[in-house]
Protein backbone atom coordinates (compact mmCIF):
# COMPACT_ATOMS: atom_id res chain seq x y z
CA UNK A 1 0.00 0.00 0.00
CA UNK A 2 1.24 3.80 -0.65
CA UNK A 3 2.02 6.14 1.28
CA UNK A 4 -0.69 8.85 1.62
CA UNK A 5 0.59 10.94 4.26
CA UNK A 6 0.21 14.17 1.94
CA UNK A 7 -3.80 13.51 3.24
CA UNK A 8 -2.72 14.36 7.00
CA UNK A 9 -3.47 17.19 8.35
CA UNK A 10 -1.24 18.14 11.33
CA UNK A 11 -2.97 20.57 14.09
CA UNK A 12 -0.74 22.55 16.79
CA UNK A 13 -3.61 22.83 19.64
CA UNK A 14 -1.84 24.48 22.38
CA UNK A 15 -2.99 23.96 25.86
CA UNK A 16 -6.35 22.82 26.24
CA UNK A 17 -8.57 21.60 28.71
CA UNK A 18 -8.96 17.85 28.27
CA UNK A 19 -12.20 17.28 28.25
CA UNK A 20 -13.64 19.38 24.94
CA UNK A 21 -10.75 17.99 23.05
CA UNK A 22 -12.25 14.42 24.15
CA UNK A 23 -15.75 15.60 22.92
CA UNK A 24 -13.97 17.22 19.70
CA UNK A 25 -12.49 14.14 18.78
CA UNK A 26 -15.78 11.53 19.01
CA UNK A 27 -17.60 14.41 17.17
CA UNK A 28 -14.68 14.03 14.22
CA UNK A 29 -14.76 10.43 13.96
CA UNK A 30 -18.38 10.10 14.23
CA UNK A 31 -19.44 12.72 11.27
CA UNK A 32 -15.12 11.85 9.21
CA UNK A 33 -16.53 9.72 5.62
CA UNK A 34 -14.63 7.23 4.00
CA UNK A 35 -12.85 10.32 2.02
CA UNK A 36 -12.30 12.50 5.25
CA UNK A 37 -8.40 13.00 5.57
CA UNK A 38 -6.91 11.57 8.88
CA UNK A 39 -5.05 13.92 11.65
CA UNK A 40 -2.92 14.47 14.02
CA UNK A 41 -3.19 16.83 16.89
CA UNK A 42 -0.37 17.79 19.39
CA UNK A 43 -1.18 19.56 22.15
CA UNK A 44 -0.47 19.81 25.79
CA UNK A 45 -3.67 19.52 28.90
CA UNK A 46 -4.13 21.38 32.56
CA UNK A 47 -3.47 19.03 34.86
CA UNK A 48 -5.93 16.04 34.79
CA UNK A 49 -6.22 12.38 35.46
CA UNK A 50 -7.99 10.33 33.00
CA UNK A 51 -9.40 6.96 33.83
CA UNK A 52 -9.58 4.57 30.42
CA UNK A 53 -12.51 1.65 30.47
CA UNK A 54 -10.45 -0.70 32.12
CA UNK A 55 -9.35 1.57 35.06
CA UNK A 56 -10.22 0.55 38.85
CA UNK A 57 -10.67 3.93 41.62
CA UNK A 58 -8.21 2.06 43.66
CA UNK A 59 -5.13 2.89 41.65
CA UNK A 60 -6.09 6.48 42.55
CA UNK A 61 -3.95 5.82 45.61
CA UNK A 62 -4.07 9.49 47.21
CA UNK A 63 -6.14 12.30 47.58
CA UNK A 64 -5.48 15.71 45.29
CA UNK A 65 -6.95 18.33 44.11
CA UNK A 66 -6.63 17.61 40.51
CA UNK A 67 -9.95 15.92 38.60
CA UNK A 68 -10.69 12.72 37.89
CA UNK A 69 -12.16 12.35 33.82
CA UNK A 70 -13.72 8.72 33.35
CA UNK A 71 -13.42 8.41 29.14
CA UNK A 72 -13.78 5.70 26.46
CA UNK A 73 -10.32 5.11 25.69
CA UNK A 74 -8.44 1.44 26.92
CA UNK A 75 -6.60 1.42 29.34
CA UNK A 76 -6.39 2.54 32.99
CA UNK A 77 -5.62 5.61 34.92
CA UNK A 78 -2.82 7.92 33.61
CA UNK A 79 -1.78 12.04 33.94
CA UNK A 80 -2.01 14.19 31.67
CA UNK A 81 -0.31 18.01 32.78
CA UNK A 82 2.31 21.32 31.10
CA UNK A 83 4.79 19.64 29.73
CA UNK A 84 3.81 16.43 28.49
CA UNK A 85 3.07 16.29 24.59
CA UNK A 86 -0.19 14.53 23.87
CA UNK A 87 -0.83 13.12 20.23
CA UNK A 88 -4.28 12.60 19.03
CA UNK A 89 -3.98 10.13 16.59
CA UNK A 90 -7.10 10.52 14.27
CA UNK A 91 -6.50 7.47 11.93
CA UNK A 92 -9.04 5.48 9.15
CA UNK A 93 -7.12 2.19 10.18
CA UNK A 94 -9.30 0.94 6.82
CA UNK A 95 -7.19 3.05 4.55
CA UNK A 96 -3.87 2.28 6.21
CA UNK A 97 -4.15 -1.67 5.90
CA UNK A 98 -3.49 -2.64 8.92
CA UNK A 99 -4.79 -2.86 12.44
CA UNK A 100 -5.14 -1.54 16.09
CA UNK A 101 -2.37 -3.55 17.40
CA UNK A 102 0.31 -2.49 14.33
CA UNK A 103 -0.78 0.75 14.73
CA UNK A 104 -0.20 0.41 18.39
CA UNK A 105 3.35 -0.68 17.84
CA UNK A 106 3.87 2.70 15.37
CA UNK A 107 3.21 4.80 17.38
CA UNK A 108 5.10 3.20 20.01
CA UNK A 109 8.28 3.38 17.39
CA UNK A 110 8.13 7.02 16.76
CA UNK A 111 8.62 7.57 20.05
CA UNK A 112 11.27 5.49 20.34
CA UNK A 113 12.64 7.14 17.23
CA UNK A 114 12.60 10.53 18.47
CA UNK A 115 14.57 9.55 21.82
CA UNK A 116 17.09 7.62 19.64
CA UNK A 117 17.74 10.91 18.09
CA UNK A 118 18.73 12.43 21.21
CA UNK A 119 21.00 9.31 21.96
CA UNK A 120 18.43 7.71 24.23
CA UNK A 121 17.62 3.85 23.85
CA UNK A 122 14.27 3.25 24.71
CA UNK A 123 12.00 0.22 24.95
CA UNK A 124 8.55 -1.48 24.82
CA UNK A 125 7.27 -3.28 27.65
CA UNK A 126 5.29 -7.08 27.17
CA UNK A 127 1.59 -6.42 28.01
CA UNK A 128 2.05 -2.87 28.99
CA UNK A 129 1.78 -0.37 26.33
CA UNK A 130 3.91 2.70 25.75
CA UNK A 131 7.92 3.39 25.86
CA UNK A 132 10.13 2.65 28.78
CA UNK A 133 13.44 4.17 29.22
CA UNK A 134 15.45 2.15 31.76
CA UNK A 135 12.36 0.43 33.07
CA UNK A 136 10.60 3.64 33.75
CA UNK A 137 7.64 5.11 31.61
CA UNK A 138 8.36 8.28 29.44
CA UNK A 139 5.44 7.48 26.78
CA UNK A 140 1.46 6.31 27.86
CA UNK A 141 -0.57 5.28 24.91
CA UNK A 142 -4.17 4.22 24.62
CA UNK A 143 -6.64 4.44 22.04
CA UNK A 144 -10.49 4.11 21.13
CA UNK A 145 -11.55 2.23 17.68
CA UNK A 146 -14.80 3.20 16.25
CA UNK A 147 -15.89 2.13 12.89
CA UNK A 148 -12.56 1.08 11.62
CA UNK A 149 -10.96 4.69 13.01
CA UNK A 150 -9.16 5.62 16.05
CA UNK A 151 -8.95 8.52 18.45
CA UNK A 152 -7.11 9.27 21.83
CA UNK A 153 -3.43 8.87 21.42
CA UNK A 154 -0.15 9.03 23.10
CA UNK A 155 1.48 11.11 25.91
CA UNK A 156 5.60 11.74 25.92
CA UNK A 157 7.01 12.94 29.47
CA UNK A 158 8.80 16.30 28.41
CA UNK A 159 9.33 18.71 31.02
CA UNK A 160 6.63 18.19 33.81
CA UNK A 161 5.94 17.56 37.58
CA UNK A 162 6.18 14.37 37.92
CA UNK A 163 4.72 14.35 41.37
CA UNK A 164 1.44 13.83 40.39
CA UNK A 165 2.22 10.40 39.30
CA UNK A 166 2.68 9.24 42.66
CA UNK A 167 -0.68 9.54 43.32
CA UNK A 168 -1.67 7.11 40.99
CA UNK A 169 -0.90 3.47 40.24
CA UNK A 170 0.09 4.64 36.26
CA UNK A 171 -1.38 2.63 34.07
CA UNK A 172 -2.91 0.27 36.70
CA UNK A 173 0.70 -0.76 37.30
CA UNK A 174 1.38 -0.16 41.40
CA UNK A 175 5.32 1.25 41.74
CA UNK A 176 5.59 2.24 38.50
CA UNK A 177 8.05 4.52 37.71
CA UNK A 178 7.79 7.35 35.49
CA UNK A 179 10.75 9.42 33.71
CA UNK A 180 10.75 12.58 31.63
CA UNK A 181 13.24 13.76 29.03
CA UNK A 182 14.26 16.95 31.20
CA UNK A 183 15.04 13.82 34.21
CA UNK A 184 16.97 12.16 31.34
CA UNK A 185 19.49 15.43 30.91
CA UNK A 186 17.53 15.47 27.22
CA UNK A 187 17.91 19.59 25.93
CA UNK A 188 14.51 18.94 24.29
CA UNK A 189 11.08 21.41 25.47
CA UNK A 190 8.07 20.64 24.64
CA UNK A 191 7.67 22.82 21.42
CA UNK A 192 10.45 20.76 20.17
CA UNK A 193 9.66 17.82 21.29
CA UNK A 194 6.16 18.85 19.55
CA UNK A 195 8.04 19.24 15.75
CA UNK A 196 10.00 16.02 16.45
CA UNK A 197 6.95 13.86 17.40
CA UNK A 198 4.70 14.82 14.60
CA UNK A 199 7.49 14.35 12.14
CA UNK A 200 8.50 10.77 13.69
CA UNK A 201 4.43 10.03 14.34
CA UNK A 202 3.93 11.14 10.47
CA UNK A 203 7.00 8.42 9.18
CA UNK A 204 5.86 5.92 11.97
CA UNK A 205 2.55 5.35 10.71
CA UNK A 206 2.54 6.55 6.96
CA UNK A 207 5.60 4.35 5.88
CA UNK A 208 4.45 1.16 4.01
CA UNK A 209 7.95 -0.16 5.23
CA UNK A 210 7.91 0.59 8.69
CA UNK A 211 6.66 -2.37 10.96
Amino acid sequence: MESDSSQVVIRHLGLVEYEPTWRAMQAFTAQRSPDTPDEIWLLEHPPVYTQGQAGKPEHLIAATDIPVIPIDRGGQITYHGPGQVVAYVLVDLRRRGYGIRELVTRMEQAVMDLLAAQGVTATRQAGAPGVYVGGAKIAALGLRVKHGCTYHGLALNVDMDLGPFTAINPCGYAGMVVTDCCSLDLALNAAEAEQFLAAALMQSIYHPDVK
